[in-house]
């Protein structure tokens, strides 16, 4: 339940979403010491379901990822600062091993590692190291500052604390309660100078904002049990593999634009075994097959920004497979935005398509 606070003093910022975007702004805004409630029904989730690795390149092309250093940088703090104030471990640095299939491919490699961008994240020597179960002649590539969260972790324990200091009311959101003016917003009982939807793909239910073109892509994980694998690395190569401990190791991903469900599928499925017997000489088990619906946008960039109509609602969506990275940096760059009217970076704002439709 909320606290009785709630109900008799305007609060800064309701948080609709209490998934990784949702969160990422709630502590944002705690640490600069604003009040907020989160309000969520946990219903569908892809934070729960997404592998949780953070890497600053795209390796199937050779190139940086979007701003990878600054949201490196900011990130890693930020979570870590999270651990330490909530007295939890799911932060995990952990070096990514890209599989060489060929002499071509290690020279693609080292000719990306010349490149002043990517230099610092690319190593220059070839690994060599035998893995059990893993069939490597041509070696692995070094990726630097990667690894990954337990999402699991970090998502119920910062929510268990929300919960504890009643921050977060279990609850479905109704659009049709609200009331927006100039100065705030009323739910139900509840007044909020600024409203922030941290909903992920469910923003398509969104009346305010699922005009916004969020396509969402469906992603589909195993977790295997494989006692005679070895490894103490992500290895990427057709798909990843994660190690986990105790013998556990999570797989993916698959990428389907048409099915918007959070349903695993045998098709699915099938396919994440074909490409692990490709990569896999050891025998292994499936233990888990878990799917979810990535929130995604055609031209790869996050949705952020207010409502071309309604200056106290705000989007906060769109950080798609790399959201780790995404998540911190762009909460920062909304709460700057509202607070301190930073302008936005125009790749991330949304009025690049309000523009587009002469809304603005």
């Amino acid at each position: 339940m909320v606290g009785v606070f709630y109900f008799c003093t305007m609060i800064d910022y309701l948080i609709v979403g209490s998934g990784l975007a949702g969160i990422c702004f709630a502590e944002t805004a705690m640490r600069n010491g604003k009040t907020f409630l989160l309000i969520d029904d946990f219903s569908v989730s892809s934070s729960k379901v997404a592998g949780g690795l953070y890497n600053p390149v795209i390796l199937k092309r050779f190139s940086l990822v979007w701003k990878a250093a600054e949201q490196l940088e900011y990130g890693l703090q930020f979570y870590e600062s999270i651990e330490k104030k909530l007295g939890v471990n799911f932060v995990h640095p952990l070096p990514v091993y890209r599989k060489f299939v060929s002499v071509e491919e290690q020279n693609n490699w080292f000719t990306a590692s010349d490149k002043p961008k990517l230099s610092p994240f690319l190593s220059l020597e070839i690994v060599t190291k035998k893995y059990n179960g893993i069939d490597s002649p041509f070696g692995f590539g070094e990726i630097f500052r990667t690894g990954y969260l337990d999402m699991n972790v970090f998502l119920d324990s910062c929510n268990h604390f929300f919960s504890t200091q009643k921050l977060l009311l279990n609850e479905t959101f109704d659009y049709s309660l609200i009331e927006s003016n100039q100065e705030y917003v009323q739910y139900k009982d509840i007044q909020a100078k600024h409203l922030i939807f941290a909903e992920g793909f469910s923003m398509h239910k969104n009346p305010y904002f699922n005009d916004l073109p969020l396509d969402g892509t469906k992603g589909e994980l195993l977790i295997i049990k494989a006692p005679k694998m070895d490894l103490d690395v992500i290895i990427n190569s057709n798909l990843f593999i994660l190690p986990l401990g105790n013998d556990l190791y999570k797989i993916g991903a698959t990428y389907n634009w048409s099915d918007k469900t959070s349903t695993p599928t045998p098709e699915g499925k099938a396919e994440l075994l074909i490409r692990l017997m490709e990569l896999l000489t050891c025998d292994f088990e499936v233990v888990e097959h878990l799917a979810g619906v990535r929130p995604t946008v055609n031209d790869r960039r996050p949705l952020v920004g207010v409502h071309a109509g309604h200056k106290n609602l705000y989007v906060l969506n769109g950080l798609g497979t790399r959201g780790v990275m995404l998540g911190p940096w762009l909460a920062k760059s909304l709460f700057e935005f509202i607070e301190q009217q930073v302008p936005l970076d125009d790749q991330i704002n949304i009025q690049r398509f309000y523009k587009k439709r002469g809304a603005l």
